[in-house]
């Protein structure tokens, strides 16, 4: 069966971003991602030049933030919780992500690129304080992917065992005042 480009590149990512959460960036191999996907390495260099590519392509990321600013103010930690914990849940290129970034300078400075990018002006646009919003940011990136490394990467057995409900009520207090408090 003859797949399209599209369809190829399709299916490379898919398979790259298993073998990724699977194995982690560095153990992960051009051969593994292309055993996978049923092609020869050679397509797998010709659609993304390198892993480094590969990665960069299969880790793409939009954190989808809700518009915090339009929440009632009591409840901004409640709702960036809630967003978070089933964006982490449903989107494997953020363990992706997490799990290489510890040992991947490119691949850290990628997610500091994100957080800049995406959660910074939502935070500016909470506060209303564009001087203040980097620092509640990086507290609450903070407490986000620390939550993120110990329920996905670590599996630490409660954090795992914590319902969305529950994790939420443990999160939203500490967002709330990351975002809204006094510095």
């Amino acid at each position: 069966m003859r797949r399209t480009s599209e369809e190829t590149r399709g299916v490379i990512l898919a398979a790259a971003r298993s073998r990724f959460a699977a194995d982690g960036y560095d153990r992960a191999t051009i051969r593994a991602i292309a055993a996978d996907a049923r092609i020869d390495p050679s397509m797998v260099m010709r659609y993304f030049g390198s892993k480094q590519g590969l990665f960069a392509a299969a880790a793409d990321l939009d954190l989808r933030l809700p518009d915090l600013a339009a929440a009632p103010r009591a409840d901004i930690g409640r709702v960036l919780a809630g967003h978070l914990l089933d964006l982490w849940d449903d989107d494997e290129n953020l363990r992706i992500l997490l799990r290489t970034a510890t040992t991947d300078e490119d691949v850290a400075e990628r997610v500091r690129g994100v957080l800049a990018a995406q959660l910074v002006p939502a935070v500016a646009a909470v506060t209303g304080d564009p001087s203040t919003a980097a620092p509640r940011a990086g507290m609450a990136a903070s407490q986000a992917l620390g939550f993120a490394l110990c329920r996905h990467v670590l599996r630490l057995p409660p954090v795992v065992a914590l319902s969305r409900d529950d994790a939420v009520a443990w999160l939203a207090p500490t967002f709330q005042r990351y975002l809204t408090g006094p510095l």
